[in-house]
């Protein structure tokens, strides 16, 4: 951690069983500093591998497993792959815009979303006030990107916006589009963070043993923070 965080206040929750990885248990750091409850000292905690959940702040702190990286894409130095390339190019009748509150219809494509791809999930069944808890913050600058094919609202991508950074938060889209709507969500948001002049984009965890999340690791340059070193 670096050493303006040395003095902040840490709580550890009790292990419990992996929401990732079967027969391992987690638990997490959080931290307890309402000082830290802002944007700039969530940049700052972000770059030390935290993440949120509402308005809690935490990052993994298990006993026995280390499997939990931090993935960051630099944003100037980003390289959109040739899968990436044919993804937007099949995507070119689509548009995305930001705004500050989702759409009317959101927990309509939510709950289609969760009920098609997460039925094993924490999230399930969906429920319009689990995911308010989970998503909004009072004190960050939230934002949600909508993705449109023409007027037909197919995704939206939760994002935190910071001074120097962006956060993907969590993203939903129609279980019923054949194209990687998750990872179009991903390049908006980084289209957005080339306007912007960000230098990064948080992708949350990576968890090389975990299939669903290796989409991250497709994304070039990134770096991952391993023994809290940024890598990559």
């Amino acid at each position: 951690m670096s050493s303006d965080l040395q003095q902040i206040r840490i709580g550890l929750t009790d292990s419990h069983p992996c929401s990732y990885l079967t027969e391992r248990e987690e638990r997490v750091a959080v931290a307890l500093d309402p000082a830290m409850h802002c944007g700039s000292s969530y940049e700052v905690l972000l770059a030390n591998g935290f993440r949120r959940s509402g308005d809690t702040i935490y990052k993994p702190h298990c006993d026995n497993c280390s499997a939990c990286h931090a993935l960051r894409v630099s944003v100037p130095d980003f390289v959109t792959s040739k899968s990436q390339k044919r993804l937007l190019n099949k995507a070119k009748g689509f548009r995305w815009e930001l705004k500050s509150e989702m759409d009317a219809d959101w927990f309509e494509l939510y709950a289609r979303y969760i009920e098609a791809r997460h039925q094993s999930g924490s999230m399930y069944p969906p429920k319009k006030n689990e995911f308010a808890q989970f998503s909004v913050c009072n004190w960050l600058n939230t934002q949600y990107l909508h993705v449109f094919d023409d007027d037909k609202l197919i995704a939206i991508a939760v994002t935190d916006i910071l001074s120097n950074s962006a956060s993907a938060f969590y993203t939903f889209f129609d279980p019923d589009y054949e194209i990687s709507l998750g990872t179009l969500g991903v390049l908006y948001q980084l289209e957005y963070c080339q306007e912007q002049g960000k230098q990064w984009l948080y992708l949350g965890y990576q968890i090389d043993e975990c299939p669903a999340m290796n989409y991250k690791v497709r994304f070039q340059r990134h770096q991952r923070l391993v023994n809290q070193r940024w890598q990559g």
